[in-house]
């Protein structure tokens, strides 16, 4: 399944997103559901909407937190003159941080070295703390596409990273969560992002340093987990800066595609 958050009317609610996988975005349609799903369960409403009709809005807000893990692929730490952690490096963004799909970004006044980096995101579904490897299936409500936006000049010049990767936008997540993917079949996702239409990244999840079982079981031990809370898994090499009026656009195989444009 596929659960989105949209608005109509100007009120946001979730709905179940119908239609072919590989189908164009007019000819999906998307059904509210009766309140929180993370809490009541998935329940169709009869109110259906051309998904072309609404706005798409970040598909979770998390509650609590959301965790990032640093220098997950060896390419991207070597391109950037970092090492591989001995154990995944983890920092956290505010929920603040967090957009939806195709919601601008401004880029911060503080700041001239903005970059995209497309991530495999996991969204907890259940409130968890120390989950064994073999147990992180029952925990997690499904995947969604992130755009780890990090200011470099502030990563390198500040040694926390609070402001470099926590700043307001900083956290694209979208279009929706799709709770049909097991932990097995993140495995091989190919990741991409296009930059003004050009291909700027491309990798598989297969060259992760630490995969999904191993950072959720990881993350539990330092943290109680609530569910909405997000883990982002890393990027692949390729990561570059943005600018006012470019679009980037993230997508992980069986999930979606996420655009960000920005402004200043």
């Amino acid at each position: 399944m596929r659960i989105a958050r949209f608005v109509v009317d100007a009120e946001p609610q979730y709905g179940l997103v119908e239609g072919e996988a590989d189908a164009p975005l007019e000819e999906l349609t998307v059904t509210a559901l009766h309140g929180d799903p993370f809490f009541q369960g998935v329940q169709p409403t009869s109110r259906t909407h051309a998904l072309e009709e609404v706005r798409l809005v970040a598909p979770i807000i998390p509650r609590s937190k959301v965790v990032g893990i640093g220098r997950n692929w060896a390419e991207h730490a070597a391109e950037l003159g970092n090492e591989v952690p001995s154990r995944p490096m983890m920092f956290l963004k505010p929920n603040t941080s967090v957009v939806g799909p195709g919601e601008p970004v401004t880029l911060p006044s503080w700041s001239e070295e903005i970059s995209y980096e497309a991530e495999l995101a996991v969204v907890i579904g259940t409130i968890c703390k120390d989950v064994p490897r073999e147990r992180v299936d029952d925990v997690v409500f499904g995947y969604t596409v992130a755009n780890d936006l990090t200011a470099r000049d502030a990563q390198r010049g500040d040694g926390q990273w609070a402001r470099a990767k926590g700043f307001d936008g900083a956290c694209p997540l979208g279009p929706w969560i799709e709770t049909g993917l097991k932990v097995a079949d993140t495995e091989d996702l190919r990741i991409t992002t296009h930059l003004d239409g050009e291909l700027v990244q491309d990798g598989t999840t297969a060259d992760m340093v630490f995969g999904v079982a191993e950072l959720v079981s990881t993350v539990s031990e330092a943290f109680t987990l609530l569910p909405g809370d997000v883990i982002l898994t890393g990027t692949p090499a390729g990561v570059g800066l943005v600018r006012e009026g470019q679009r980037v656009e993230c997508s992980v195989d069986a999930i979606g595609s996420l655009a960000t444009v920005f402004r200043s």
